[in-house]
């Protein structure tokens, strides 16, 4: 979950330091409690022939569950740590891991090139992305699904402000996943929930499907519960003249 090339030396720092081993990092849960939710969303608008990415693929956690259910499955990230890392938990190389930055043409122009047209799967990225790198990010990702491919997102809807906002004020300090993230300068920006389906018609592409569905993360309350932040999540498609 990273893709901003203002970010990168940010993300580098944060995927560099995490610690090793499953739900150590704050949106790292298990593939039940987020792809395995939103397959269903998505599954019949993605044409099965495509290869997948998953872009800000962090350490890889959802890669490896697509990476069962479609032939082939990249997972890119502008942090090379987390590329190291997502490779190191794919003994088995179910996916390819590339470095890329999201926002540079010529590397998503280069990956078009070499893997053609695909369907685009994005966990919680735009928001921790640069503002001004949104634009360049959403135009790479009409570049990677061509003529054929479908996006799917998820993104922090307005209201889960509320939910970060309560996690950092706590009486005792954030917690240490969520101090994690601020410590390396990574500092999610606000979105208004409309901005997104503004930015891919822009850049010629079309909403297909969208609904609200939370994000489980792996911070736990201490009733026991884990925090979820709301999403808004959509399927997007190119724009048909």
């Amino acid at each position: 979950m990273s893709a901003s090339r203002h970010g990168s030396t940010a993300w580098e720092g944060f995927w560099r330091d995490a610690p090793a081993g499953e739900g150590e990092v704050f949106w790292d849960a298990a593939p039940a409690q987020a792809v395995a939710l939103h397959l269903p969303l998505f599954e019949e608008h993605f044409d099965a022939g495509l290869p997948v990415i998953d872009l800000g693929c962090g350490n890889g956690t959802q890669t490896r569950f697509l990476a069962e259910r479609y032939p082939r499955v990249i997972g890119i990230d502008v942090s090379a740590s987390a590329i190291d890392r997502a490779r190191c938990e794919d003994p088995a190389h179910l996916a390819e891991y590339r470095q890329v930055d999201a926002v540079d043409t010529g590397q998503t122009t280069a990956l078009h090139e070499d893997v053609g047209d695909a369907n685009v799967y994005m966990r919680g990225v735009l928001h921790q992305c640069a503002p001004e790198d949104r634009p360049a990010i959403v135009a790479n990702i009409a570049r990677l699904l061509g003529a054929r491919g479908r996006l799917f997102l998820v993104e922090p809807s307005e209201d889960a402000k509320d939910v970060l906002i309560s996690l950092v004020q706590r009486p005792e300090g954030p917690p240490p996943k969520v101090r994690a993230i601020f410590q390396h300068g990574i500092a999610p920006a606000e979105m208004p929930d409309g901005s997104i389906p503004d930015l891919l018609t822009t850049h010629g592409l079309e909403t297909a499907g969208s609904g609200r569905l939370p994000l489980i993360t792996t911070e736990i309350r201490p009733d026991g519960t884990a925090v979820e932040v709301p999403t808004n999540w959509l399927v997007a498609r190119p724009r048909t003249a």
